[in-house]
């Protein structure tokens, strides 16, 4: 019998997502021969003459679901399909971790059931907020002696357990048996803990989550695998609402997916996945692509030949593959790989730089057709590059830079806010922080910016420094001098004229001040009063009044805002779910203080959205790690691959989970040895090789420094590569 479903593969920008979606449209409008006993299934008549396909389709809501391996790839190819379409067809576009909490919570009722979980509505856990509560779980049981051994500190440790989790229920393996998958891949390894008392760990948190209607990535992903695709009534439902299934890059997909594919298959659905052998982004983060493969046994399997259009891949890929993995091969790289090659890295950072901006300023190349790759990207050389780029007028745009929320200067005067309206936080705020919040909060009203001009800002860490204010850092520091009256209970801030020379600090910046003073005293009269519903609200009233009022916010600064009022709704929502199962007696202000306590650790990151920006794509240069990249699916003209003496290109760009290769389905358990690491390392560099060729189309750049950050010399697996090119642009010959 020949198979309808179709298993697509191909290398990258082979055309892997528009075959798919032309399959899309296949269904869509011819009639295929399970037209019939669909037509059949659903009217009970025999299908007589022609009865196009979409008829039948659009019977069913939403009748095709549709997955892609991260939420940018999902909205892309969601806005492809409905343009292919005209928008007449319905599809339900989503990631396989988004999917399984829909149907998780969708499906609640029937999990209730047959667990005997308490009736409540379920609330899904952000990472950092499970951390800390699996923190304050464990604790008792995480000593200094489980610490010692565990070589890590406690929060890493914490990390790496619930990462246990998450990876056995990507692999469809019951929380049950990790004691016995670990147990068997570590085999006598010593230097770690025992794998029963792990398990015993995660075994604990997931039933106390369970029992207060709490959810992670990891239990929503095991109540799937683990009852809902077995629940005969969840089964008829999913195969109702679904007869057709398309997923792009399954690649990077968990094992768990197949489990879904599988079903849907077995039930009469048709599908159409796309496959890249190189791809494998996320392998060592809960993906599993070998066992992923095996659904093209059940499908009719498509080859896309040659190398894609406009890349380097046919060019470059055998050469450069070659000499990394035989260093001793003498091969002269051609013209279009380029060296820029220092001594530090702080010179090689600049000098990375000023070629991108020369080669624009000269017109060889536009901001966008530049992509600056990295195995890694520290503060300095972020800063370094953007800080060079924007003085010569060189937008930026950083992919998925997500620093913690700490980090800007408005959440962290947000915060002080917090603690000067409410009692008991005192202990929380010192003068500094009253400075930085005067100056924070004294902004000037802006004028609406001109639409062009505002889509073509450069969105840096200094558009905060770039935004007028009316009390400048000096008198800001002045004022939280003389003004402030720190107290751990009730610390304040004076009238201005309390400082003897209070003339000097000038009208625009007592006026504001004054503001400033006015507003919190009436916010503290309204707390007392408790006319403030929650510090969500106060937040709330603060951005309006001195951030927004009325002027264009900078975009990072935005996205920063919407992200801490998320968490804080999020956080009080948990606090709430907490308490209602189980009072506690505290202070009244205790959850502020560890809100503000956990975001200082830095735990939190700011995730910019939407985004993508509304209109064209913005006219920048790309700065972006290898993961980041790869995964965003982008190409240039250009490539800048920064770090290139550095060892952690074999990584990938990104940390590979702890245990990750004992739940890898065609290997459960199997200890991973020295040579296994080796053997995974030198795969990972040629598939990230191939697949960076694939993705540029003019010329690399190497940009190598003898000396790391911090002084050691850098001997990574691309050094070959550096060594073997012809055209060398070093400190020598600048200027």
């Amino acid at each position: 019998m020949v198979s309808h479903s179709v298993w697509i593969v191909g290398t990258s920008r082979s055309g892997k997502t528009a075959r798919l979606v032309e399959q899309f449209c296949n269904w869509v409008t011819s009639e295929k021969q399970y037209t019939e006993s669909f037509y059949t299934k659903k009217t009970g008549r025999k299908k007589t003459g022609h009865v196009p396909e979409f008829l039948y389709l659009k019977q069913t809501e939403p009748g095709v679901l549709v997955l892609a391996a991260n939420d940018d790839n999902r909205r892309e190819l969601g806005d492809i399909i409905v343009t292919s379409t005209l928008g007449k067809y319905p599809v339900r576009a989503k990631t396989p971790l988004g999917f399984f909490q829909d149907e998780v919570i969708l499906f609640w009722p029937l999990l209730i059931n047959s667990l005997n979980l308490k009736a409540q509505f379920p609330v899904r856990l952000r990472p950092e907020t499970e951390q800390e509560l699996a923190t304050k779980l464990w604790r008792p049981q995480l000593d200094e002696e489980i610490l010692r051994l565990a070589g890590v500190n406690e929060s890493r440790l914490v990390r790496r357990i619930l990462d246990l989790l998450q990876l056995a229920a990507y692999s469809g393996i019951p929380c049950e048996d990790i004691a016995q998958i670990l147990a068997k891949g570590l085999g006598e390894n010593t230097t770690t803990l025992e794998p029963e008392f792990l398990a015993s760990l995660l075994l604990d948190w997931r039933n106390w989550c369970l029992e207060r209607g709490l959810l992670t990535y990891g239990i929503i992903t095991e109540l799937y695998s683990q009852h809902l695709l077995s629940d005969r009534n969840y089964q008829q439902h999913l195969t109702k609402r679904y007869q057709a299934v398309l997923a792009d890059d399954v690649d990077d997909y968990p094992s768990v997916a197949r489990l879904l594919f599988e079903l849907l298959l077995d039930r009469g659905a048709v599908g159409a996945f796309s496959y890249n052998p190189d791809g494998a982004v996320r392998l060592g983060l809960g993906a599993d692509p070998n066992y992923l493969e095996g659904l093209a046994e059940r499908c009719r399997v498509e080859i896309l030949n040659g190398p894609p259009p406009e890349s380097l891949s046919e060019q470059l890929t055998k050469q450069m593959v070659e000499l990394v993995t035989e260093p001793m091969i003498l091969l002269s790289l051609p013209k279009t790989v380029y060296s820029i090659q220092t001594t530090s890295r702080a010179q090689l950072l600049r000098q990375t730089a000023e070629e991108i901006a020369d080669a624009i300023q000269s017109k060889q190349v536009q901001p966008e057709e530049v992509a600056i790759i990295a195995p890694g990207l520290d503060a300095i050389a972020r800063y370094t590059l953007v800080e060079i780029l924007v003085k010569q007028n060189i937008p930026v745009e950083s992919l998925n830079d997500q620093r913690p929320l700490i980090s800007s200067p408005v959440i962290r005067a947000l915060l002080t806010m917090l603690a000067l309206v409410y009692p008991g936080l005192g202990r929380l705020v010192d003068r500094d922080a009253v400075a930085e919040m005067l100056v924070v909060l004294s902004r000037k009203q802006q004028p609406p910016e001109n639409s062009t001009d505002a889509m073509n800002r450069v969105s840096t860490t200094d558009a905060m420094n770039r935004v007028s204010t009316n009390i400048d850092p000096v008198r800001a520091g002045l004022i939280a001098d003389y003004c402030f009256v720190p107290h751990p209970d009730r610390p304040n801030l004076l009238p201005v004229s309390v400082f003897e020379r209070w003339d000097r600090i000038g009208y625009a910046a007592t006026t504001a001040y004054n503001q400033i003073l006015e507003w919190l005293e009436q916010q503290r009269s309204q707390q007392e009063l408790r006319l403030i519903p929650s510090p969500i609200s106060l937040l709330d009233r603060a951005i309006q009044r001195f951030l927004w009022n009325g002027s264009n916010l900078p975009y990072e600064q935005l996205a920063a805002l919407r992200e801490l009022l998320e968490t804080a709704q999020h956080y009080w929502e948990i606090d709430t779910r907490l308490r209602q199962i189980a009072p506690v007696e505290t202070t009244p202000h205790t959850t502020i203080i560890e809100f503000i306590q956990l975001l200082r650790r830095g735990t939190i990151t700011a995730n910019a959205y939407p985004v993508r920006p509304i209109g064209g794509a913005r006219k920048a240069v790309t700065l972006a790690t290898i993961f980041q990249y790869r995964s965003s699916r982008r190409s240039h003209q250009w490539h800048f691959w920064l770090d290139a003496g550095s060892p952690l290109w074999a990584k990938g760009g990104a940390a590979t989970l702890f245990g990750a290769p004992f739940f890898l389905r065609d290997r459960l358990g199997e200890p991973w040895t020295a040579e296994d690491e080796k053997l995974a390392e030198e795969q990972r560099l040629q598939r990230i090789l191939t697949d960076l060729l694939s993705r540029v189309s003019e010329r690399v750049y190497l940009c190598h420094s003898d000396l790391a950050v911090n002084g050691q010399e850098q001997l990574g697996p691309l050094l070959p590569l550096v060594n073997a090119c012809v055209t060398v642009i070093s400190e020598a010959n600048v200027n």
